[in-house]
Formats: C-alpha cells, structure tokens, sequence
C-alpha cells in the first residue's frame, strides 16, 4: 500500500547549504558540456554525422551539448521498435510499471540540484524556476503511479448482475509519441512519457531542440533502472520531417503534444487522416498556448494584484502558455494599478541565471524567439504606451536578453493584447467596469489560465461561471499550477483540456474494455 500522495517540497535556495550544494552541481554540469549523445531506439545507441545543438541562451557560443540529428528512416524503425516492445510491456502488471515510476522520482529527487543546474544552462531558468520545474516532474511519477493502480480495474464501479461475473478493465493503447516544448524541459517530458509509459503502451519520445539535454537525462533515468528495450524510445530530430513522420505513421496509436496552436492544428488534423494499413482512430492529447489574463476590479487588494501580475507575467521570461500576457483594469483603479505593476517590474533582476539564485529572470530561449518578441514590442509601440522597457539588453556574451516589457492603454482587440508573444511582454487593458472587463478576459481564441482579483462574492461567483478557461485562480496569479491540486489543461485553441495532473488524466492513455463471463 502506497502513502497518500504529497507534493514535493520545494528547495529554499536562500539558505547557504543549498547555495553551495546548487553551485557544486553547476561546476560539475559545466564540466560535461559538449557531450555528444545518441538517439536511442530499443537497445540501440546510434550516433549520425549530422549533429544538432544545444546551446546556453545566455552565452549562446556555449554549446551545452550535442546529440544526433535522427532521420525519417530512424523515425520509423522507432515505430517499429516500439510496436513489437508494446506485444510484452502491455501484460507487465500495473504495480510493476508503476514502481518503475517510483523508482525513477527517487532518483531524481536525489539529483535535484543536478537536473535543475541543467535547466539553468539550457534553457535559463532562475533558480527558484528549475526547482520548481523538477518538483513537478517528481510530482508527475508519483502521482501517475498512484493513479494508474486505481483506474486499472473499474469492476467495482459495474452495477452487479448475478448471472454474469463482470470486469471492466482500462487497457493501453499502443505506441505513442510524445512531443513536448522547451519550456517546461523537465515537468512536461516527464509527464508525457510517464503517463504513457504506466498506462503500459509503448513510447517514442521526440523532445524539443532547444532542451534535449535534460530530456535525455530524465529518459536516462528509466534506462538505468532497467525499463525493457523499446519501451521508451529517444529521437531527436526536426519535428517537421521526424515528429511529422511519426504522427503519421500507421502504427502510432496516440500523439501526446505540448506546444504551439499552430503545430497541435497541424497534429490534429494530421492524426485524424486514417493511412493506409491503419486499423485505429489516433488519440491526439493536446496542450496549445493561452493568451491568459489576469482582471482587477475596484474592491480588489490592489497591492496584493499588482505583485502577482508581475509574477504572472515575467515569471521564466513570459515563456509559460498560462503566463498573465494580459492585465484587465477597471477604470476606477486603473492609473493606482498600473503604478503598483511598474514599480514592482522595474525591481526585477535580468541576467545570466547561474550567477546566483538573485538573478530572477533569464534570457529568452534563443535568436529565432528573441526577434519574434521584439517584432511584437515593435507592434506594441503602434497599438499602446510603452511604460517600460521595450529593448534588447546587451551583454558581452550576446545572450538573449529582453527587459520586462509594459504597455499600457492597450486596446482589446490590438494584436499584443490577441496574439501569443512568449516572452516578457505585459498589455494593460483599460476596461470600463467588471462586465466589460470580464468580457475582454474571454475575447480571444484561446481557454487556458485566468485569474480575477476581486472581493466581491457576487463576482467571484459570475467568474465561476462566465470567465471561460480550463484553471482559473481568484485572487492569485494565473500560473504555477501543482500536481494533483490544479488539474492542468485549457479549451478551445488552448487544446484538448487534457487536466495533466488530475485524476481522469490516465484515462486518455487507455481503453476500456468490458467482460462478461456466464457463471
């Protein structure tokens, strides 16, 4: 029997041990940079010429590490790999894989500071985001092994009819792919691949270019605690030639994406294409992005608003698809609020983020999202009034630097206050009173995290009800959803509403299965 599950604690890297242990763990990170690692398909470890980087976005002449650039060809031997793995791993008892779950958060959380310090060279988190990032992976595995032993056999939930001994079961599904973003380079991945894996189907594992370092080294974790070959499957490669071929290929069963609108359309409407040899209609389990909003009305505690819009907002950079990109204002306070939020942004620190756990807010992930996002600050000057920052800012190693960025007096519908920046760009939105306001909060296409200030019963109670998002937090900030506590997941083009972290998650890796037996 299983103790209750309990979230991880998170590490309080004020305290000078945990200081000195994270800076231990970054010396010994940084003395492995470079590596080249293979794509790994069943027990195979395979190198090719073609290579892909990984670089530091602070220092982006620091290759953290290289791997494999994997082909169609590998794509499909995958596949393969993977289908014929699924014949034996679908029979593993349900306790069995889920120790595998077990085993694999201990040891993880034995390298906390390790996987985070990755983190922090990768992809740029601060400190306090990589611990948070990793908690949650950890959360994930528990949680999930946990879940997976409960929805196994639903017998009990059958209605008893004498002549007939019934069974109700949830079986596997088959090979899945996963594709996670880079944002969430440990949580998500591990979530992904853990969910299917105890699910008992079969993975193939496609993680981001940009963060294929630590995915590697979250996969590494299964491998060593001998997962049969084929179960878990790692190919790095360009998601428009290799992750295409495997949401295509006939014998994929599932795709577990999370990511851009654009990319989970084109996986939807790909998945959904029965090929030729194919006897099963795909399962997509899609997670898109947000244009989440956080609403302040006249009653509200406005310093209490203000801290947390800031935290929603800037928090890892803006590259969070329930970042708070939008602040919905009532006119009443709105000149109080927008003060409050300015100072409190023009107190954060931006720089490398292993420098120390003071450095709050890193660079973007890399060149390609560095212009994206002052393209937008460029739009935003059109549409809104610059209140602070709006430039790059210089460093000597050229990294991906952006000031926290506000514009105030923005319209609802301008393109900065519609449109997914991924960055750290905040749009003010003046809003005549809290119907007006509520209004503009579900005036985009997307459904993923909002939050209203308010104390107003009567309009927290309207928020229930009207404000149309998949996680909703009243009075607090609109991101850092924990397992088992906020079941994650959005509606229309935020994705399938897949509630990572709740309890009917498992269910999308399964299929039910009924049994009658005649006594």
């Amino acid at each position: 029997m299983l103790p209750e599950f309990r979230n991880e604690s998170f590490t309080d890297y004020t305290k000078p041990e945990n200081q000195a242990a994270f800076n231990e763990a970054l010396k010994a990170v940084k003395a492995t940079l470079g590596t080249t690692y293979p794509i790994v398909i069943g027990a195979e470890r395979l190198m090719r010429d073609h290579l892909l980087e990984s670089i530091n976005p602070a220092r982006p002449a620091e290759v953290v590490a290289r791997f494999a650039n994997a082909t169609i060809e590998d794509a499909d031997h995958a596949v393969e790999v993977a289908f014929e793995a699924f014949k034996t791993w679908q029979y593993v008892p349900v306790e069995e894989r889920a120790r595998y779950l077990l085993r694999a958060a201990a040891a993880m959380r034995r390298r906390k500071h390790e996987f985070n310090a990755i983190m922090v060279l990768e992809v740029g988190k601060s400190w306090a985001e990589a611990e948070a990032d990793t908690s949650e992976a950890i959360d994930f595995m528990e949680y999930y092994a946990r879940q997976a032993v409960r929805i196994a056999d639903n017998s009990a939930a059958l209605t008893p009819y004498p002549p007939e001994q019934l069974s109700l079961y949830n079986i596997p599904l088959g090979v899945g792919v996963c594709i996670p973003p880079w944002n969430f380079p440990n949580a998500i991945p591990v979530g992904l691949i853990a969910a299917a894996m105890v699910a008992g189907n079969t993975v193939i594992f496609k993680p981001a270019s940009q963060s294929p370092l630590i995915a590697y080294k979250a996969a590494e974790l299964f491998w060593d605690l001998g997962l049969p070959p084929g179960v878990l499957n790692f190919v790095t490669g360009p998601g428009s030639s290799v992750g295409g071929r495997m949401v295509t290929h006939p014998k994929t069963r599932f795709i577990a994406f999370t990511g851009s609108k654009e990319v989970g359309i084109w996986i939807n409407e790909n998945a959904a294409k029965v090929q030729p040899g194919q006897i099963w209609l795909k399962r997509t389990i899609l997670e898109m992005g947000g244009k989440d909003a956080v609403l302040v009305d006249e009653t509200a505690d406005l310093d209490s608003a203000a801290r947390e819009i800031v935290a929603s907002a800037f928090g890892f950079q803006g590259q969070k698809c329930s970042a708070g990109s939008r602040a919905i204002i009532v006119d009443a306070v709105y000149e109080q609020v927008v003060g409050k939020v300015v100072e409190h942004a023009r107190k954060i620190t931006v720089g490398a983020t292993d420098a120390g756990s003071d450095v709050w807010m890193g660079p973007v992930i890399d060149r390609s999202a560095m212009n994206k996002i002052m393209e937008y600050i460029e739009i935003g000057t059109q549409e809104g009034k610059l209140l602070l920052g709006g430039q790059r800012l210089d460093t000597p190693e050229g990294g991906f630097f952006i000031a926290p960025t506000i514009f105030g007096d923005v319209p609802w519908d301008a393109r900065i206050a519609q449109e997914e920046i991924f960055g750290p760009v905040l749009s003010i939105i003046r809003a005549a009173d809290f119907d007006d306001a509520l209004r503009v909060a579900n005036s985009t296409e997307f459904g993923l995290t909002g939050a209203l200030f308010s104390n107003d019963r009567d309009r927290l109670e309207r928020a229930r009800r009207e404000y149309h998002v998949g996680n909703l937090y009243l009075n607090r900030k609109c991101t850092g959803a924990l397992v088992s506590v906020h079941p994650f997941g959005g509606f229309n083009m935020s994705g399938t509403d897949s509630k990572a972290g709740g309890p009917d998650y498992l269910l999308q890796f399964t299929q039910g299965k009924s049994v009658a037996e005649r006594l």
